[in-house]
C-alpha cells in the first residue's frame, strides 16, 4: 500500500458522483425510491451520500496531520483557515448568482428588493455543516491525539445531543420534526427567514427546520472523529508495517480486515441504537451516526482490497479524477443548476416522463461534471481549500 491510498479519492470520487446524481433528477416527481432521502426516519443509500463526504474528510484529515506532533499554532491556523474557507464557500454558493432573478415587489426600489432577497436567503448548508464538524472534530483530533481520548469524546460529544434533544423535546416527541429542540434553535438564532423550508408537518404547513443547522453539528463531528480513527488505524499499522515488514498484524490484508471489523462493529450499534434513537438524517442522531460510519467503512475496506492491494484500479479511474477535485464537482454541480434560469433550460420538459429519464438526465449531467474535471485532471489543475 503507498503512502497516497487510491480507495480514499476513489470513494471520495463515487460519493461525490452519487450526489450529482442524486441532486440533479430530470424530475423530483419522477425518481426511483433509492434515489431519495427518506422522509425522516430510516436511511436510503441517497442518505449515505452526505455523511460518507464527511468520512473521507475525516480519514484524509488522519492523514493530514500525521506530520504535526502536537497542538501546535500552525496546525490550529491550517484547520480554522480551511473551515472558514469551506464555510464561505458553502455561503458563496447559497448566494449565487449574487443578485435576485426576480422581483419580490415591482413597487419597491432595486435595494429593497435586494434587501429582501438576502434576508430570505439561508445561512446554513451542506458545506457549512462539513465546515463546522471539520472545524470541531479536527480540534479534538490535534487536542487529544491518543484514540481512546478521540473515542471518549465521540462518546461526549453523541451523548450530550442526545441529551439536549430529550431534556429540551416536547410533544409529539424528542426526534420528531414538530418536537425536536433543533429546530427551536435554528429560529431562535438565524432567525426563520434564513433556515431551511423544505419539511411540512402533518397540516401540510412548511416547517422552518434546517437539517445542517448549528445543533447537528455536534454529531457530525463526532462522525468526522471516527473516521479520523480509521484514518489513523491505517497510518499507524501502515508504519509499523513499513518498519517490520514480517509483521502479520500490520500487513495490508490485515488492515483490511481491521476496517472491515470495525465497519461491521460500527453498523451492529447504529441498529441496537435505533431501538431507542432512530436512524434520522434531518437530526444526524447517534444511531444515524454510526449506522452511517459502519457503511462507509466497509465501503473502504473493499475499496482498499480492490485498489490498494490488488491493484484494480482501471474500472475506478473515474471515481479517483472526481475525487481527486470533489471541492470542484460540488461548487461546478451548484452553479450549472442554478444558472439554468438564464437560459430557460427546465430539464422536466424532455426528461420528467418517468422514473427511468429522469435517471438518464442524471447521469448525463454527472458526465458533464465528469468532462469539466477530467480536462482539469489533464492539466493536473487540483482545487483545495
Amino acid at each position: 500500500m503507498k503512502k497516497r491510498f487510491d480507495s480514499l479519492d476513489i470513494l471520495r470520487g463515487i460519493t461525490i458522483t452519487f450526489m450529482c446524481i442524486v441532486n440533479n433528477p430530470g424530475s423530483w416527481g419522477h425518481m426511483y425510491a433509492p434515489l431519495e432521502h427518506a422522509e425522516w426516519i430510516g436511511c436510503t443509500p441517497t442518505d449515505l451520500v452526505y455523511p460518507f463526504f464527511i468520512f473521507c474528510m475525516g480519514c484524509a484529515m488522519a492523514f493530514s496531520y500525521s506530520r504535526f506532533e502536537s497542538f501546535s499554532k500552525d496546525a490550529c491556523l491550517k484547520l480554522v483557515k480551511r473551515s472558514i474557507g469551506i464555510f464561505l464557500i458553502g455561503i458563496l454558493i447559497a448566494l449565487y448568482p449574487f443578485f435576485p432573478t426576480s422581483l419580490h415587489d415591482p413597487e419597491w426600489t432595486l435595494w429593497q428588493n435586494v434587501g429582501y432577497w438576502l434576508g430570505h436567503k439561508r445561512i446554513f448548508g451542506v458545506l457549512q455543516r462539513i465546515a463546522c464538524a471539520y472545524l470541531i472534530g479536527g480540534m479534538l483530533a490535534l487536542w487529544l491525539r491518543k484514540p481512546g481520548k478521540i473515542l471518549g469524546a465521540v462518546a461526549i460529544l453523541l451523548v450530550t445531543y442526545t441529551a439536549i434533544l430529550v431534556i429540551f423535546g416536547s410533544d409529539p416527541g424528542p426526534f420528531t420534526l414538530e418536537g425536536n429542540i433543533s429546530r427551536r434553535i435554528d429560529v431562535a438564532l438565524l432567525g426563520d427567514s434564513h433556515v431551511y423550508h423544505g419539511y411540512h408537518y402533518a397540516d401540510g404547513s412548511a416547517a422552518a427546520f434546517d437539517p445542517e443547522g448549528p445543533l447537528g453539528s455536534l454529531p457530525a463531528a463526532a462522525s468526522c472523529l471516527l473516521a479520523y480513527l480509521i484514518g489513523n488505524l491505517i497510518i499507524t499499522a501502515t508504519r509499523r508495517h513499513s518498519e517490520n515488514p514480517l509483521d502479520d498484524a500490520s500487513s495490508p490484508m490485515a488492515i483490511v480486515c481491521k476496517v472491515f471489523a470495525l465497519g461491521m462493529v460500527s453498523l451492529g450499534i447504529g441498529e441496537i441504537l435505533s431501538i431507542w434513537i432512530p436512524i434520522s438524517k434531518p437530526l444526524w442522531s447517534a444511531s444515524y451516526v454510526f449506522y452511517t460510519t459502519g457503511w462507509a467503512s466497509l465501503a473502504l475496506a473493499f475499496l482498499m482490497y480492490c485498489a490498494d492491494i490488488r491493484g484494480i484500479k482501471k474500472p475506478f479511474k473515474p471515481f479517483k479524477i472526481m475525487g481527486l477535485n470533489a471541492m470542484a464537482a460540488f461548487v461546478l454541480s451548484g452553479v450549472f443548476a442554478k444558472s439554468y434560469q438564464f437560459v430557460n433550460w427546465v430539464p422536466s420538459r424532455y426528461f420528467g416522463a418517468n422514473e427511468f429519464m429522469s435517471l438518464v438526465y442524471s447521469i448525463i449531467f454527472a458526465g458533464v461534471i465528469f468532462a469539466c474535471l477530467y480536462g482539469m485532471y489533464k492539466k493536473n489543475i487540483i482545487i483545495k481549500v
